[in-house]
């Protein structure tokens, strides 16, 4: 997690420079939305593979296949590549997020997994502070190419190691399970769905970035494919926020969406209605990964103490309270180093609910399920993330027709209100059922002798 961490912080302030030098400046929406989008994809794949043969297999495959992938991206002789390096990397990200969260659930006891979820998210800390100027001093004195060579050298040693413990081990090592309290049977998400998902995730970043007819057909087919395939990848009943593991998953949707959104536009307001120094919007940046980190270290602290659901809640609601700044500081009377703390309180209110909504999901997940309950978990997220930024880079576009700063950067920190609202008032839907009967396994059996699930 920390090498996928200082991968995602390193490349991303790169990507213009890449581009640029590739001579593929138009493309730059679908090379920096490849990534994402594959996620779901290889999200999806993770989570069925970490059910059937165990979390140490999708890992492995993950942590190799992020090594060969940024070899391609190093390699890229022309913007096609480096949108296919991206690509393959994000499958590989979304195989070690889901590998990662199932392994928590098949492996940690309840009372330890809120702790390591919570080291989980201090993993990107120093890849807050030190990826992005490293990256930068790297590529001027260098080149941008140097950067996916020295992150392909860093993740070589963790490939080499994960291969050779997996050497010697029986196909369902490490997918043995302790039965829960949960929801079931697993309903498998099928590849083809997962797929199509992935390619109308790309399409709507692509087209959301301009409003020619090239743009616009493309934003009107993706979002056409994700209304028919994405219902497929996520557990039924899902957008009716039903009980238990579908309301977990749309809430996770809602919130990633909010906060994400959040996260691109305050930024763009710094740097162009407010003019403050790059380092301001860099600090702001690192502030919000220390702020996450610290409130996950909280939740895990609490867990005994206050129910996950309104651990939910409240960060909804700090949340709210974040977005809620953001449209104070369109004023101009506001100070613009509020701005900088409306993402730094957003990363508090996620920091709270991210895990807390990771570790209902592993509550509520089928008998045999953890994968599948991760894979849904990262699927919605991907997609909160892509829906929520498109609603908002198109009423952004839209209010900018029609009226001067800083009325836009307001109306969509109004829209970003709503699902943190939603995700508040329905937390209780997340709520377990019987929370003395979490992880319990049955028949007097351990974890370590719980039966994998019967694939037939």
């Amino acid at each position: 997690m920390f090498l996928t961490g200082f991968a995602a912080l390193a490349v991303m302030p790169l990507l213009p420079m890449a581009v640029r030098d590739l001579d593929g400046v138009v493309l730059y929406p679908l090379v920096a939305g490849a990534f994402v989008a594959a996620s779901l994809l290889g999200g999806v794949l993770g989570g069925a593979w970490a059910d059937r043969a165990g979390a140490r297999r999708p890992l492995t495959a993950g942590v190799v296949l992020t090594v060969l992938t940024l070899l391609v991206s190093a390699t890229s002789t022309s913007i096609w590549q480096l949108a296919l390096g991206r690509f393959a990397d994000g499958i590989a990200a979304g195989l070690v997020a889901v590998s990662v969260n199932a392994a928590i659930g098949q492996s940690y006891p309840d009372h330890l997994r809120a702790r390591a979820l919570a080291l989980m998210s201090a993993c990107w800390i120093v890849p807050s502070l030190a990826g992005p100027p490293l990256a930068g001093l790297v590529a001027a004195w260098w080149s941008w190419r140097m950067v996916f060579f020295g992150l392909a050298g860093l993740t070589l040693l963790p490939a080499v190691a994960a291969v050779l413990l997996l050497r010697g081990r029986g196909v369902q090592d490490g997918a043995s399970q302790a039965t829960q309290g949960g929801e079931g049977p697993v309903r498998r998400p099928a590849l083809p769905a997962a797929v199509a998902v992935s390619a109308a995730a790309a399409l709507t970043q692509y087209g959301v970035s301009a409003w020619d007819v090239r743009h616009t057909a493309c934003t009107v087919v993706g979002l056409a494919l994700l209304v028919v395939f994405a219902p497929r990848l996520l557990p039924p009943r899902t957008w009716r926020a039903g009980h238990g593991l579908p309301a977990t998953v749309l809430l996770r949707a809602l919130a990633s969406g909010a906060y994400f959104t959040l996260e691109a536009f305050v930024p763009l307001m710094l740097g162009t209605v407010r003019r403050v120094p790059g380092v301001v919007t860099g600090l702001a940046f690192t502030g919000a990964a220390l702020a996450w980190a610290g409130a996950s270290w909280l939740q895990g602290r609490l867990q005994d103490r206050v129910p996950r659901h309104r651990l939910v809640a409240v960060g909804a609601g700090v949340m709210g309270g974040a977005v809620a700044l953001a449209a104070l500081c369109t004023l101009p009377a506001a100070p613009a180093a509020a701005a900088v703390s409306s993402m730094v309180l957003a990363a508090v209110g996620m920091g709270l609910a991210a895990p807390s909504l990771t570790l209902l999901s592993l509550a509520h997940a089928p008998v045999g399920g953890q994968g599948y309950a991760s894979g849904a978990m990262q699927t919605s997220q991907n997609l909160g993330q892509t829906a929520v930024l498109a609603l908002a880079s198109a009423l952004f576009s839209a209010v900018s027709a029609v009226a001067g700063q800083p009325a836009p950067f307001a109306w969509t920190f109004a829209l970003l209100v709503l699902p943190a609202a939603v995700v508040s008032c329905l937390a209780g839907r997340t709520r377990m059922a019987d929370p003395d009967r979490q992880h319990t396994p049955e028949h007097g059996e351990t974890a370590a002798h719980a039966q994998p699930i019967d694939e037939t």
